[in-house]
């Protein structure tokens, strides 16, 4: 159940807001003048105490009156928050999808000589021929930091050379950051640990929908259509379209784990990883897939995760771990 004595800590907020909370969950429906007497506040100085948890969803003024959410409210409003936030990450995703189409469709009509009645969009359409001459061009052409989508591109043939690569491109001062599904960590180690060698910063999400490269606001290097595809690859130098695609990966940037990376063996915070895909409701079989490993050895880990918390369901797991600061 809910620990209401502790609901706003638990969601990340200071103790101090907490106390204020629950100060004012008993004059919830109460007239603000009438609350602001019993606080000895002035009704002006009660709404200016009132503004961080009117902020955040859990204090309402209807007229009148103080409407205080109760601890289930506050959760149901951060999973909705949450929902939001993913709908505006898989539109944004959709709508580059579309720009590329249209980049790719320019393309043909110039290669066929036909007049388009829009503008085409800026940037060329790669077919073929020395790929890795091409992207190492294009990056020490440029000056910006590098931002990679990395599916499953350790397992070519010129991932060396692209290791190589970037510790040029770092070595000119520049960043260089890669989110990689989970499983690379099982997979390819040894690649990881390479590339954090080349002086490549590296996060893990469960999983990537499609490669991208973004070459600070100037290029952004993806396949056509988005997915897997080693080729075509649309290289798009349209300066709105790159900075979409470099919120984008801020975005998964900011929603992606940190493994604990060393030159021996690369690995993920299992525990942490484990509490993140609970919370959202993964089944253990989807953990596992991500994961790479048995469903056996996922339940066995789930298992000593809520002893290790003294919890008696997932759900109290959740409550508790971020009670610890653990979420």
């Amino acid at each position: 159940m809910v620990l209401s004595g502790d609901v706003l800590t638990v969601l990340g907020h200071p103790a101090a807001l907490e106390a204020a909370y629950q100060r004012l969950r008993p004059q919830s429906g109460r007239q603000v003048a009438r609350v602001a007497a019993a606080l000895l506040r002035s009704p002006e100085e009660l709404l200016d105490d009132l503004a961080p948890l009117v902020e955040i969803g859990a204090v309402r003024v209807r007229g009148t009156v103080l409407e205080v959410a109760t601890p289930v409210e506050l959760l149901r409003g951060v999973v909705e928050g949450q929902a939001v936030v993913a709908g505006r990450t898989q539109a944004l995703l959709e709508g580059v999808g579309r720009a590329i189409e249209l980049l790719a469709a320019e393309q043909r009509l110039s290669v066929t000589g036909r007049a388009g009645d829009s503008q085409p969009v800026e940037g060329e359409l790669w077919v073929g021929g020395d790929v890795l001459a091409r992207v190492r061009a294009t990056l020490l052409g440029t000056t910006g930091d590098l931002a990679w989508l990395r599916p499953d591109q350790w397992r070519g043939p010129r991932e060396d050379r692209m290791i190589e690569l970037v510790a040029e491109v770092v070595a000119q001062g520049r960043r260089s950051r890669a989110i990689y599904p989970v499983r690379a960590l099982h997979d390819a180690p040894e690649v990881l640990a390479a590339r954090l060698g080349a002086g490549e910063e590296i996060r893990v999400l469960p999983e990537l929908p499609t490669r991208l490269l973004v070459i600070g606001d100037t290029h952004a290097v993806v396949p056509e259509p988005l997915g897997l595809a080693d080729l075509p690859l649309a290289v798009v130098q349209q300066r709105g379209l790159v900075q979409a695609m470099g919120s984008w990966f801020e975005e998964l940037w900011g929603r992606a784990a940190v493994p604990a990376l060393d030159a021996a063996e690369p690995r993920l915070d299992l525990r942490q990883f484990l509490l993140e895909q609970l919370a959202a409701g993964a089944h253990d079989e989807q953990i596992a897939r991500k994961l790479g490993i048995s469903l056996r050895t996922v339940r066995r880990r789930v298992s000593a995760l809520m002893t290790e918390l003294g919890a008696d369901s997932r759900f109290q797991a959740g409550v508790e771990a971020g009670r610890r600061g653990w979420l």
